[in-house]
């Protein structure tokens, strides 16, 4: 079987716990940014991203939850991994108002980088698939700046999924009261983006004033990642800057 390719730069390793284990890539100093990438993987343009996120003074861990690290985006490969997703266990609930497992773990990842390194707390920044699990994360107190890109799981098929936050009523609740309390949420999505549904209305009504949403007009049928792909560099900056806000 052959190896995982490294990123220049980037120190490989891995992370278990809720019986689920997967590839992580570091790079930084100071305090912990959790960066999940979208379909297809960690692709070029997530990694450029998330170097940004570095030069502000962030250790920054990227887990490799699917694809291949470092290959670029094509229609097979992203195809490829959308099947990955829809089928895994880890990303993906058929019930409506549950959480994807993935979300323990990443929780489990927060608090170990916490506990080394410190700090006010932890980020964390997802897209597409994962857009929502920085969203679940914010369950635990060290999760102190959730960015919520493009959400798009479960993928909006119908008015009731369009809507779904992918969490427990429980976590909900828990969540509500950290953003009644001063945790606010950054969300980005381009406006006519289908697959985020009608999550910005819902995030509204769980959060109120601490979420913080920032749109663009849709140019294309295509635009969808505001950080990545279809980069809006407005948002990246409004990222850096919540994350800093937040965290230094």
């Amino acid at each position: 079987m052959a190896s995982t390719p490294r990123l220049d730069g980037w120190v490989s390793g891995s992370f278990t716990a809720a019986s689920i284990t997967h590839e992580t890539y570091r790079r930084g100093t100071g305090p912990a940014v959790i960066i999940v990438h979208e379909i297809p993987g960690i692709t070029p343009a997530v990694v450029s991203f998330a170097e940004r996120v570095v030069e502000r003074g962030f250790t920054v861990v990227m887990p490799l939850l699917v694809g291949t690290v470092g290959k670029a985006p094509s229609a097979s490969y992203i195809a490829s991994s959308m099947a990955k997703v829809c089928v895994s266990r880890e990303f993906t609930t058929m019930a409506l108002r549950k959480k994807s497992p993935i979300v323990d773990w990443l929780r489990a990842l927060a608090r170990s980088l916490h506990a080394e390194l410190g700090g006010p707390g932890v980020g964390a920044v997802g897209m597409c698939f994962s857009g929502g699990f920085a969203l679940g994360m914010m369950v635990d107190d060290v999760m102190v700046a959730p960015v919520l890109s493009q959400p798009s799981l479960p993928f909006a098929v119908g008015k009731a999924r369009a809507a779904d936050l992918n969490l427990d009523p429980s976590d909900e609740a828990t969540i509500r009261r950290r953003a009644e309390s001063g945790c606010s949420v950054l969300g980005l999505r381009y406006t006519g983006d289908g697959l985020v549904g009608t999550r910005f209305e819902a995030l509204r009504a769980l959060l109120g004033d601490a979420f913080v949403a920032v749109e663009f007009p849709s140019t294309t049928k295509r635009d969808h990642s505001v950080l990545t792909e279809q980069i809006q560099d407005e948002g990246v900056t409004r990222v850096l800057d919540f994350l800093a806000e937040r965290l230094h």
